[in-house]
């Protein structure tokens, strides 16, 4: 006897996807983006973390894909197009933030979730006002203008959760004399600013801001004194406030400076900071194990500077460095009235923390690119980029050339596919090639939610 198994598909025009008829839908899905992080960064953490024959826990997930990053006007998406991709389910240009090219304001997945009586939440170790964070949570149409903007409609909006750095964004000076932190709390947010006070935080809305901009690198806290909770704690608290729930929850959570230590080719940060991805990763899939009814996803909006695991690479060397390229670069005496720096701090800072050796020659090139570069993306960051090309140089570290650098609208990111691994209830529709749009329709297929 041959016995044939038929898979009935309910098909659903709005989102253009297929649902298999049988599948029941998850109760809760935590979205968790590693930002800018491809196949190289996965490889470098786990090289360094554990040897060649180890492997990162969002390795072991079940469930695997491929995905396509473009935007609406460009083969390399930034990340407010990238993230809006994966909030709204449409391409974007770059810099629009939950809108379509036309500015038309789209609901995001998170909205639906909401919509339906369900609660939600956002983490990141950017500001929660910035790119990823702000596509699920906010419409404006450009990202770098709009960040006041979206901090109000975060709190109008009443997401349940929200945490990472960003602080002066709420605060009276950015929003015209409101403090939006009081607003919060009158609202029935608990607030909290450090790790210590997310510790102790209690009730149903969670507002945390532990930085006034970015939250600061792992390898930089301790060199800092730093008093920011690590990703896997702000996961775990998010996740005990959203469960309170009796409808179930939606979760974004982002470790966002993945991408910014690739933009800087800071391989040692790279793997600091997958790693403190993969721990947060590995709480929310072993709660997940536990609930019995959740949907995890781990991707990222796109892939950074086109990091690659070489043959030569000095991970020994690298694994010395004590402090990041941005913290390096905070230390060097700069040239009065002038974007150089004295040499002789460059080589003793350089020599410090990252145990090398500058030439004159080198040391003069360097203040001569920072000088004559007419780099306009993060022109700010300039200077610790370079610095962390030349670290990666010398350490024979995979990444694009500092003139590809410069020449990039997003300042490095690559069109190269990204990694998507899934794990829990409904993970099985997450295979093959898909495109980023497709994974908030297929979470919206299998939470039977349509966009109107």
């Amino acid at each position: 006897m041959i016995i044939i198994q038929i898979t009935v598909f309910a098909c659903y025009p709005a989102q253009g996807l297929a649902r298999p008829a049988n599948l029941e839908e998850p109760r809760n899905v935590i979205l968790m983006i590693g930002d800018g992080m491809g196949v190289g960064q996965i490889e470098i953490a786990r090289e360094m973390e554990y040897g060649k024959k180890g492997r990162l826990f969002l390795e072991t997930l079940p469930h695997t894909a491929l995905v396509h990053t473009f935007s609406a006007n460009n083969l390399v998406t930034d990340s407010a197009a990238g993230g809006t991709a994966l909030a709204i389910g449409k391409k974007t240009n770059n810099e629009m933030i939950g809108v379509t090219p036309d500015g038309a304001e789209s609901d995001s997945i998170l909205d639906l979730f909401k919509k339906n009586g369900k609660k939600a939440g956002v983490i990141s170790t950017n500001t929660v006002t910035d790119a990823t964070p702000a596509a699920f949570t906010a419409s404006v149409p450009n990202r770098w203008s709009g960040q006041e903007e979206i901090a109000r409609q975060q709190l109008n909006n009443e997401v349940d959760v929200l945490m990472g750095g960003g602080r002066s964004y709420y605060s009276p000076e950015k929003q015209n004399g409101k403090d939006l932190i009081k607003e919060a709390i009158q609202m029935g947010y608990t607030y909290a600013s450090n790790r210590d006070e997310l510790m102790q935080a209690k009730g149903n809305k969670l507002l945390g801001l532990f930085n006034n901009s970015y939250m600061n690198f792992k390898l930089d806290r301790l060199l800092i004194g730093s008093k920011e909770p690590s990703l896997k704690e702000m996961t775990e608290k998010a996740i005990g406030v959203l469960s309170n729930g009796k409808n179930g929850f939606f979760l974004m959570a982002e470790g966002a400076r993945i991408d910014h230590a690739s933009h800087a080719g800071d391989i040692t940060s790279i793997w600091k900071e997958t790693i403190e991805f993969d721990k947060a990763v590995k709480y929310a899939v072993e709660w997940a194990k536990n609930d019995g009814e959740t949907l995890v996803l781990v991707v990222a909006d796109h892939e950074t500077m086109g990091i690659s695991a070489t043959e030569p690479l000095d991970i020994q060397h690298l694994k010395k460095i004590k402090a990041t390229p941005q913290y390096m670069v905070s230390q060097f005496v700069k040239d009065q009235n002038s974007r150089s720096y004295r040499a002789y701090s460059i080589k003793e800072v350089l020599k410090k923390y990252a145990k090398i050796e500058l030439t004159d020659k080198e040391i003069a090139a360097f203040n001569d690119h920072l000088l004559n570069s007419d780099n306009k993306v993060y022109p700010q960051y300039l200077a610790a980029w370079e610095i962390g090309s030349l670290i990666a140089e010398r350490n024979n570290g995979g990444i694009i050339a500092n003139k590809v650098r410069s020449l990039s609208s997003t300042g490095g990111h690559t069109g190269n596919m990204i990694p998507l691994f899934a794990y829990g209830k409904g993970s099985e529709v997450f295979s093959g090639v898909l495109d980023n749009t497709d994974i908030p329709k297929k979470i919206a297929s299998l939470m039977r939610y349509k966009w109107e």
